[in-house]
């Protein structure tokens, strides 16, 4: 996740209560508690940004797998795509959510191996095959199955799918690099 300092691409709606429907300001602070540079940025586009809050709610706080598996695969997906602000964005969520620090740094270097349990490694494994090959081999995917009902199995698959979609938006954007000017 580490590499040359780059300015972002395309910086954050600079008054977004002058441009945008107060009614979805509200709602992005309600559901967020303010307006992140994910979601400054989301809102040149108010309906991409009024659908993505609504989808990555059900992601994060609506779903019924465990919050500590949730923020595992997170945080995995931001180091497999390079992403840090996604990473450094859920740290502290990863901490709420009965990750310690030693798992967290684990996750960071990519050292997983004897930090988590037979359940998180086969999400981990899951995580990766999802991110990096797409198609999922069947042993990796027996694992999870073996670990998850119906709901949980589509709830992992979704939160992998979505915070790759997160991810990929914030690096494609460099989202969260500071410099007052963006990339040509």
């Amino acid at each position: 996740m580490s590499g040359p300092h780059l300015p972002a691409r395309l910086l954050p709606v600079s008054d977004p209560a002058a441009s945008v429907d107060p009614g979805l300001l509200s709602r992005i602070q309600a559901q967020r508690g303010r307006v992140s540079a994910l979601y400054g940025t989301l809102l040149h586009s108010p309906p991409l940004a009024e659908g993505w809050l609504h989808f990555l709610t059900a992601v994060r706080q609506q779903s019924s797998l465990p919050p500590m598996l949730r923020e595992l695969v997170i945080l995995r997906v931001a180091v497999l795509n390079g992403a840090p602000y996604e990473f450094e964005a859920h740290r502290h969520h990863a901490e709420q959510a009965g990750l310690s620090a030693a798992q967290i740094d684990a996750l960071a270097s990519g050292a997983v191996e004897g930090r988590f349990d037979a359940t998180a490694m086969a999400v981990i494994a899951y995580t990766d095959a999802m991110t990096r090959e797409i198609e999922v081999p069947d042993p990796v995917y027996a694992a999870v199955r073996a670990a998850f009902d119906d709901r949980e199995l589509v709830e992992l698959t979704a939160t992998v799918g979505a915070y790759n979609l997160v991810s990929r938006f914030l690096v494609a954007l460099r989202v969260g690099a500071t410099g007052a000017k963006p990339a040509a």
